[in-house]
């Protein structure tokens, strides 16, 4: 036994001796002492020693963080004895996404903005907005299985700044304005299931939906005229009728999220939205947004993007019902990303 014990006296020593300036000499064996058949018969000592423990301070990080800034700009000019047509032209965008993730243990929260705005300035013309989006996604969600979870989430949506039919009258150049901020604005909260047998798809069931139409603007407002063209007031827009500044639904929502590397260099990021109001469960809306992002080098790359959009409340004048809207872009620009992938 008391072989054992010096054993264990050295190898500790000299484990922790250079890391801590503490005194351990008391416990190491003499040079001349004999380990091995001394027979002496000397009494047992043991006593507790305190040995430090190294503080690693390590702690453990349950956030995660990405962030995308682009710019794009496209420009054509032409000189004064150009034949063949054409018109200077100055187009630039902007967008700036950001991702911030929470996990521990069941429970995750993630939130997500996805702001864009650009803008089309033709030589001897007015400037238009091409792009103009503001989305921001929260959700909080437990999860009780390997692929599926109990979720919550609100999200807004909007614009920026005030969109025109650009169809000139003798008071405004730009036409009549048709948007604006909050006019129309989403608010968007849900509960239901979501399945996710991935990182890179999700797919939500939200069984009870509520959305809030606003329009804060009455500017947006078709006027309601009779059939001298007198004046009588303002029409519904976005589905809220006048004199009223919102619009309440309850429904049922399916969302469908999808970001996918389809190779080292090519992303894909969609995003699908149905919303069945209970009292029109028949005429859902939907929504579906599309960019394919193509790295060409450290930060240039390619981008397109795709809207496809059904909403039973925005009926285009002369028409009777809605029909699916549509844009496309296709530009190629700067993109930042943190962290660098």
């Amino acid at each position: 036994m008391k072989h054992v014990i010096c054993f264990v006296a050295l190898a500790t020593c000299l484990g922790f001796g250079e890391l801590y300036a503490q005194d351990l000499k008391d416990l190491r064996a003499l040079p001349d002492t004999s380990i091995i058949g001394s027979k002496k018969n000397r009494p047992l000592s043991i006593r507790n020693v305190n040995v430090p423990i190294p503080e690693l301070g390590l702690s453990v990080d349950y956030w995660k963080h990405w962030t995308k800034i682009g710019l794009n700009l496209n420009q054509a000019s032409f000189s004064d004895n150009w034949r063949d047509g054409g018109v200077n032209s100055v187009a630039w965008s902007t967008t700036g996404w950001h991702k911030s993730e929470f996990n521990k243990n069941d429970f995750n929260f993630t939130t997500e903005f996805d702001f864009r705005y650009g803008v089309l300035s033709n030589d001897g013309q007015l400037s238009k907005k091409n792009i103009d989006r503001i989305f921001w996604d929260n959700k909080l969600a437990y999860k009780f299985s390997t692929n599926w979870s109990i979720f919550t989430s609100l999200l807004f949506e909007s614009t920026f700044s005030p969109g025109y039919n650009y169809i000139a009258t003798e008071t405004n150049p730009r036409g009549r304005q048709i948007s604006a901020f909050m006019s129309p604005g989403y608010l968007t909260e849900s509960l239901g299931l979501e399945y996710k047998p991935d990182e890179t798809f999700s797919l939500r069931f939200g069984t009870g939906t509520a959305r809030q139409t606003f329009v804060l603007d009455d500017r947006v407002r078709e006027p309601l005229t009779d059939t001298s063209g007198r004046v009588l007031g303002l029409k519904a827009a976005f589905g809220v009728e006048p004199g009223r500044t919102m619009r309440s639904e309850l429904g049922f929502q399916l969302v469908a999220n999808l970001d996918r590397n389809l190779s080292k260099n090519l992303n894909l990021k969609a995003r699908y939205a149905m919303l069945a109001d209970y009292q029109e469960i028949s005429r859902p809306d939907h929504r579906l947004d599309a960019t394919l992002t193509a790295k060409v080098s450290g930060i240039i790359s390619v981008t397109a993007n795709g809207i496809l959009w059904y909403d039973r409340t925005r009926i285009v004048e002369g028409e009777t019902s809605a029909r699916v809207q549509y844009s496309q872009a296709l530009s190629m620009g700067i993109l930042f990303a943190f962290p660098r992938q």
